[in-house]
């Protein structure tokens, strides 16, 4: 059975435009063009636009999409793992937001005590699976398991106080590098002063520090685009190989 374009963005919810937008790239090419140029697709189609459903679910590039697909490695069976996997993690997240929320309405109404630990436990939890899934890959093959494991400790164990603090040193991180980043005549010193405090909101997750290991993560700002887009959002287009050069100079 072969389904028209309209017929397609029915079923899947996606919109017709979309679906001619995969076409142009060569990720979802139809089964059939007719004489007037119009797109059919079969169940094959059918098939495959639901795997490129699930990868975007996953926050996936199409570009890594069609690699994955393109895989002679891959298979229906093992996209479906990937994703059920991702989804059984992503239900355990929120099954502890529920847990917490469930746990602050009982401390407001004074059924239950609660510590400061515990109102942000939660919250934590999913800083460390979001960096877990965009990066731990990577930064555990840097500077392996035992190091990142100490790190994710450190984080979880952190303090109302300390982590408010974190979020501060942060804060004023970005406005520095941010107005540093918009300077014709950079300081060294601005530069030197960036560092520190670079070095400063690190050692609040970091149980140990090295210059070597700082400009190790440095550079991976510029050569992980995922980075590069965090610095470059938050200061302006440049950021972060403005923060990676700095690092690289005078941590």
């Amino acid at each position: 059975m072969l389904y028209s374009i309209k017929q397609m963005a029915q079923m899947s919810g996606v919109s017709t435009r979309t679906l001619r937008y995969y076409d142009e790239i060569h990720l979802l090419e139809p089964a059939k063009i007719n004489e007037a140029g119009y797109r059919f697709y079969s169940t094959v189609e059918v098939d495959r636009l639901q795997q490129i459903l699930f990868y975007r679910e996953l926050n996936f590039k199409l570009s890594d999409i069609q690699k994955i697909l393109a895989s002679e490695n891959q298979s229906i069976q093992s996209i479906l793992h990937t994703h059920y996997d991702a989804l059984v993690e992503k239900r355990h997240h929120i099954d502890s937001l529920i847990k917490a929320v469930e746990h602050t309405i009982a401390y407001h109404k004074g059924e239950i005590e609660m510590s400061n630990e515990e109102k942000f436990a939660a919250f934590k939890k999913k800083r460390v699976e979001e960096n877990e899934s965009m990066f731990g890959e990577e930064i555990r093959e840097k500077y392996g398991t035992e190091t990142v494991d100490e790190a994710n400790k450190s984080w979880m164990q952190m303090s109302e106080e300390s982590y408010k603090e974190m979020q501060e040193v942060e804060r004023e991180l970005i406005e520095r590098l941010k107005q540093f980043n918009q300077q014709t005549d950079q300081q060294v010193e601005d530069a030197k002063q960036i560092v520190m405090l670079h070095k400063e909101w690190l050692q609040y997750s970091w149980s140990t520090y090295s210059s070597e290991a700082h400009k190790g993560l440095a550079e991976m700002y510029i050569a992980d685009e995922r980075f590069t887009q965090y610095y470059d959002e938050k200061a302006g287009v440049g950021a972060a190989r403005l923060l990676r050069d700095s690092i690289l100079a005078y941590a």
